[in-house]
């Protein structure tokens, strides 16, 4: 029987590809270990087989539990990491903790087990593009601009790092913005789902010129499959769905789709990124991996907005205290 170890696995992205690889029959057995910090939460998982999923719930810099827990593991996917922008800006220091130091603890595990390690990071460690700037490639030079971005630009470099001094079996990806089920509602697409269900004026951050390249979760977890499978040790693909829109696009695609009348302008978040786009195309012709929703982003929405509409019962226990925080920053 194969183990997968996947740390960070009760989180967004993170349950999402559980639910993905339990699905595939990518792994005959899942450990997921997990600090539930405010992203992550066992009702992520609620519904999957226990005996194909086991819960450890822990913190990814304990060196002692996830040296036993590596050694128990086939392969390791890495999502575990503090990723909230606004978060980071506010207090910095647990995404140095978490993202920094929790991936040296799991690269030394992984060493001393000689274990494969896939590393999932963003594309926020390349900075930001102007309006007509070619895409991110896998050798833009990084240019983070904010500590959330900073701390998982350093944790990639730790993980080449370990590749090349030690031997280390681990490939890199770096995906766009993701969107989709199980996404906390402090997220820009679920909280505007999130007020129009509750009955609150939609809002958008600034001018809402800001492009993202966004990519439906179980796009992104299909291609961490693909690398899994047939990727190449050492090297590091970028994930995108050719999804490039504005926030202002995305807000207007989803009043639409939802019957809402307008949105509110708020103050914009402190050195907010114009512009984040990915050529995927490196995974695209090596791997022959393609996204279902390609360039569809109504679609996506209109999928995510289903699931939020259909699971009130998940997000309206946060959603007041979600939006005294935005509300005391303006927002």
């Amino acid at each position: 029987m194969s183990t997968m170890l996947v740390t960070g696995g009760a989180g967004f992205i993170g349950a999402n590809f559980v639910r993905l690889t339990i699905e595939r029959g990518a792994a005959d057995h899942v450990v997921v270990l997990d600090k539930l910090t405010y992203a992550g939460r066992r009702d992520n998982l609620a519904g999957l087989d226990a005996s194909a999923v086991e819960f450890v719930e822990g913190d990814v810099c304990d060196a002692g539990l996830v040296s036993s827990l590596v050694a128990r593991a086939d392969t390791v996917v890495h999502f575990a990491a503090e990723s909230h922008n606004d978060n980071s800006l506010r207090d910095p220091s647990p995404f140095i903790h978490t993202n920094i130091l929790g991936t040296y603890t799991l690269l030394e595990a992984v060493r001393a087990h000689d274990r494969y390690l896939h590393h999932i990071s963003t594309d926020e460690v390349f900075g930001d593009l102007g309006p007509g700037d070619p895409r991110f490639t896998e050798t833009t030079a990084y240019a983070p601009s904010s500590p959330y971005s900073a701390s998982k630009a350093s944790s990639d470099h730790l993980v080449r790092a370990w590749v090349r001094s030690f031997g280390v079996r681990a490939t890199i990806s770096n995906c766009s913005n993701n969107y989709g089920p199980y996404q906390h509602i402090e997220k820009f697409i679920p909280r505007q789902i999130t007020n129009i269900l509750d009955r609150r004026t939609p809002k958008l951050y600034g001018t809402g010129e800001q492009i993202r390249d966004w990519i439906h979760v179980d796009d992104h977890n299909d291609a961490v499959l693909a690398i899994l499978s047939r990727g190449r040790s050492g090297e590091t693909y970028n994930i995108g769905s050719d999804g490039e829109a504005t926030n202002r696009t995305v807000i207007e695609l989803i009043c639409d789709l939802m019957g809402a009348e307008g949105y509110e302008h708020v103050a914009d978040r402190p050195g907010h990124d114009q512009r984040y786009a990915m050529d995927a195309s490196k995974l695209r012709t090596e791997l022959g991996w393609s996204p279902r929703y390609t360039g569809d982003l109504r679609a996506g929405l209109a999928d995510t907005i289903a699931w939020y509409r259909d699971n009130e019962a998940w997000w309206r226990p946060i959603k007041d205290a979600v939006e005294a925080g935005y509300a005391k920053r303006g927002q």
